[in-house]
Protein backbone atom coordinates (compact mmCIF):
# COMPACT_ATOMS: atom_id res chain seq x y z
CA UNK A 1 0.00 0.00 0.00
CA UNK A 2 1.00 3.62 -0.46
CA UNK A 3 0.82 5.84 2.62
CA UNK A 4 0.44 9.61 2.30
CA UNK A 5 0.62 11.77 5.40
CA UNK A 6 -1.94 14.54 5.55
CA UNK A 7 -1.94 17.25 8.19
CA UNK A 8 -2.31 16.27 11.85
CA UNK A 9 -4.07 12.91 12.42
CA UNK A 10 -5.13 12.24 8.82
CA UNK A 11 -3.57 9.65 6.52
CA UNK A 12 -4.43 8.52 3.00
CA UNK A 13 -3.81 4.94 1.87
CA UNK A 14 -3.89 3.65 -1.71
CA UNK A 15 -3.91 0.06 -2.92
CA UNK A 16 -4.98 -1.55 -6.20
CA UNK A 17 -6.41 1.71 -7.49
CA UNK A 18 -8.59 2.38 -4.43
CA UNK A 19 -8.19 4.93 -1.65
CA UNK A 20 -8.96 4.87 2.07
CA UNK A 21 -8.66 7.92 4.35
CA UNK A 22 -8.50 7.97 8.14
CA UNK A 23 -9.49 10.94 10.34
CA UNK A 24 -9.88 13.92 7.99
CA UNK A 25 -10.50 16.47 10.75
CA UNK A 26 -10.48 20.25 10.78
CA UNK A 27 -6.68 20.46 11.10
CA UNK A 28 -6.25 18.45 7.90
CA UNK A 29 -6.57 19.72 4.34
CA UNK A 30 -10.01 20.83 3.09
CA UNK A 31 -9.94 18.13 0.40
CA UNK A 32 -8.28 15.44 2.54
CA UNK A 33 -11.16 12.98 2.04
CA UNK A 34 -12.23 13.96 -1.48
CA UNK A 35 -11.71 11.11 -3.92
CA UNK A 36 -11.65 8.46 -1.21
CA UNK A 37 -13.55 5.22 -1.70
CA UNK A 38 -13.77 4.76 2.08
CA UNK A 39 -13.25 6.93 5.14
CA UNK A 40 -12.63 5.72 8.69
CA UNK A 41 -13.15 8.04 11.67
CA UNK A 42 -11.81 7.13 15.12
CA UNK A 43 -13.87 9.54 17.23
CA UNK A 44 -15.91 12.75 17.32
CA UNK A 45 -13.33 15.38 18.27
CA UNK A 46 -13.11 18.00 15.50
CA UNK A 47 -9.41 17.46 14.76
CA UNK A 48 -10.43 13.93 13.67
CA UNK A 49 -14.01 14.43 12.48
CA UNK A 50 -15.10 17.38 10.36
CA UNK A 51 -18.66 17.01 9.12
CA UNK A 52 -18.12 19.39 6.20
CA UNK A 53 -15.12 17.46 4.90
CA UNK A 54 -16.99 14.17 5.11
CA UNK A 55 -20.07 15.54 3.40
CA UNK A 56 -17.89 16.91 0.61
CA UNK A 57 -16.27 13.50 0.15
CA UNK A 58 -19.60 11.67 0.04
CA UNK A 59 -21.10 14.18 -2.37
CA UNK A 60 -18.05 14.10 -4.66
CA UNK A 61 -17.96 10.30 -4.72
CA UNK A 62 -21.36 8.62 -4.97
CA UNK A 63 -19.77 5.28 -4.11
CA UNK A 64 -17.80 6.54 -1.11
CA UNK A 65 -18.66 5.09 2.31
CA UNK A 66 -17.79 5.85 5.92
CA UNK A 67 -17.14 3.54 8.87
CA UNK A 68 -17.13 5.10 12.30
CA UNK A 69 -18.50 4.96 15.83
CA UNK A 70 -22.10 5.76 16.68
CA UNK A 71 -21.63 9.39 17.79
CA UNK A 72 -20.25 10.33 14.37
CA UNK A 73 -22.50 8.06 12.31
CA UNK A 74 -25.63 9.62 13.79
CA UNK A 75 -24.65 13.00 12.35
CA UNK A 76 -24.36 11.70 8.77
CA UNK A 77 -26.45 8.58 8.27
CA UNK A 78 -29.77 10.33 7.59
CA UNK A 79 -28.32 12.34 4.72
CA UNK A 80 -26.44 9.39 3.21
CA UNK A 81 -28.53 6.26 3.84
CA UNK A 82 -26.69 2.98 3.45
CA UNK A 83 -23.30 4.66 3.16
CA UNK A 84 -22.45 5.31 6.82
CA UNK A 85 -21.65 2.25 8.93
CA UNK A 86 -21.40 2.05 12.72
CA UNK A 87 -18.56 -0.03 14.16
CA UNK A 88 -17.10 -0.90 17.55
CA UNK A 89 -14.35 -2.89 19.22
CA UNK A 90 -14.06 -6.41 17.82
CA UNK A 91 -15.72 -5.68 14.48
CA UNK A 92 -14.10 -6.64 11.18
CA UNK A 93 -15.03 -5.55 7.68
CA UNK A 94 -13.64 -4.70 4.24
CA UNK A 95 -13.42 -1.08 3.05
CA UNK A 96 -11.98 0.00 -0.31
CA UNK A 97 -10.30 -3.39 -0.60
CA UNK A 98 -8.61 -3.12 2.82
CA UNK A 99 -9.30 -5.66 5.56
CA UNK A 100 -10.13 -3.66 8.70
CA UNK A 101 -10.23 -4.75 12.33
CA UNK A 102 -11.53 -2.43 15.06
CA UNK A 103 -9.64 -2.20 18.35
CA UNK A 104 -10.26 -0.02 21.40
CA UNK A 105 -13.17 1.59 23.18
CA UNK A 106 -12.17 4.79 24.99
CA UNK A 107 -10.33 8.03 24.33
CA UNK A 108 -7.23 8.56 26.44
CA UNK A 109 -7.70 10.48 29.68
CA UNK A 110 -7.30 14.22 29.13
CA UNK A 111 -8.10 15.09 32.76
CA UNK A 112 -10.08 13.19 35.41
CA UNK A 113 -12.70 15.96 35.37
CA UNK A 114 -13.36 15.50 31.63
CA UNK A 115 -15.63 12.55 30.76
CA UNK A 116 -14.06 10.04 28.39
CA UNK A 117 -15.67 9.49 25.01
CA UNK A 118 -15.58 6.49 22.72
CA UNK A 119 -12.52 6.07 20.49
CA UNK A 120 -11.72 3.19 18.17
CA UNK A 121 -8.52 2.29 16.34
CA UNK A 122 -8.22 0.57 12.98
CA UNK A 123 -5.84 -2.24 12.00
CA UNK A 124 -5.57 -2.32 8.21
CA UNK A 125 -4.61 -5.47 6.31
CA UNK A 126 -3.28 -6.90 9.56
CA UNK A 127 -0.32 -4.56 9.26
CA UNK A 128 -0.92 -0.83 9.81
CA UNK A 129 -2.59 0.49 12.96
CA UNK A 130 -4.08 3.95 13.53
CA UNK A 131 -5.15 4.26 17.20
CA UNK A 132 -6.91 7.63 17.06
CA UNK A 133 -6.58 9.37 20.44
CA UNK A 134 -5.57 6.42 22.58
CA UNK A 135 -2.67 4.15 23.40
CA UNK A 136 -4.59 1.04 22.36
CA UNK A 137 -2.50 -2.09 21.87
CA UNK A 138 -4.08 -4.40 19.28
CA UNK A 139 -4.36 -8.08 19.94
CA UNK A 140 -2.37 -8.74 16.75
CA UNK A 141 1.20 -7.88 15.70
CA UNK A 142 1.62 -4.44 14.08
CA UNK A 143 4.16 -3.75 11.38
CA UNK A 144 3.43 -0.04 10.90
CA UNK A 145 2.18 2.13 13.78
CA UNK A 146 0.68 5.56 13.21
CA UNK A 147 2.03 7.15 16.37
CA UNK A 148 0.09 9.99 18.07
CA UNK A 149 3.17 12.03 18.85
CA UNK A 150 1.84 15.06 20.69
CA UNK A 151 -1.48 15.72 22.41
CA UNK A 152 -3.04 17.36 25.47
CA UNK A 153 -3.56 13.85 26.82
CA UNK A 154 0.00 12.54 26.58
CA UNK A 155 3.62 13.09 27.55
CA UNK A 156 6.70 11.87 25.75
CA UNK A 157 7.43 9.04 28.19
CA UNK A 158 3.97 7.59 27.45
CA UNK A 159 4.56 7.89 23.71
CA UNK A 160 7.85 6.02 24.04
CA UNK A 161 6.31 3.31 26.23
CA UNK A 162 3.46 2.92 23.73
CA UNK A 163 5.90 2.18 20.91
CA UNK A 164 7.67 -0.31 23.16
CA UNK A 165 4.43 -2.05 24.04
CA UNK A 166 3.10 -2.31 20.47
CA UNK A 167 6.54 -3.34 19.13
CA UNK A 168 6.01 -2.28 15.51
CA UNK A 169 8.73 -2.54 12.90
CA UNK A 170 8.25 1.13 12.07
CA UNK A 171 6.36 4.12 13.51
CA UNK A 172 5.19 7.18 11.58
CA UNK A 173 4.13 10.34 13.38
CA UNK A 174 0.52 11.54 13.37
CA UNK A 175 -1.34 13.91 15.70
CA UNK A 176 1.50 16.42 15.45
CA UNK A 177 -0.07 19.71 14.28
CA UNK A 178 0.28 21.36 17.69
CA UNK A 179 3.95 20.47 18.08
CA UNK A 180 6.29 23.40 17.40
CA UNK A 181 9.06 22.83 14.87
CA UNK A 182 11.55 23.79 17.59
CA UNK A 183 10.49 20.75 19.64
CA UNK A 184 10.48 18.18 16.85
CA UNK A 185 14.16 17.22 17.11
CA UNK A 186 13.65 16.50 20.81
CA UNK A 187 10.75 14.14 20.10
CA UNK A 188 12.58 12.58 17.13
CA UNK A 189 15.64 11.87 19.26
CA UNK A 190 13.86 10.43 22.27
CA UNK A 191 11.31 8.31 20.38
CA UNK A 192 13.94 7.16 17.90
CA UNK A 193 16.51 6.26 20.55
CA UNK A 194 14.18 4.75 23.15
CA UNK A 195 11.12 3.42 21.32
CA UNK A 196 12.77 0.37 19.81
CA UNK A 197 11.29 0.87 16.32
CA UNK A 198 12.27 2.66 13.14
CA UNK A 199 10.79 6.12 13.79
CA UNK A 200 9.99 8.29 10.76
CA UNK A 201 8.33 11.64 10.24
CA UNK A 202 6.56 12.41 6.96
CA UNK A 203 5.74 16.00 6.05
CA UNK A 204 2.12 16.67 5.03
CA UNK A 205 1.72 15.51 1.44
CA UNK A 206 4.76 13.21 1.59
CA UNK A 207 4.25 9.54 0.67
CA UNK A 208 5.99 6.21 1.15
CA UNK A 209 5.44 2.63 -0.01
CA UNK A 210 4.76 0.01 2.67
Amino acid sequence: MRLTKKRHACIRLEKDGRTLVVDPGNFSEEDAAVGADAVLVTHEHPDHFDEGRLRAALEAGPGAEIWTLRSVAEQLSAAFPGRVHTVGHGDAFTAAGFDVQVHGELHAVIHPDIPRITNVGYLLDGSLFHPGDAFTVPEHPVETLMLPLHAPWSKISEVIDYVREVKPRRAFDVHDALLADLARPIYDRHVGNLGGADHTRLAPGESTEL
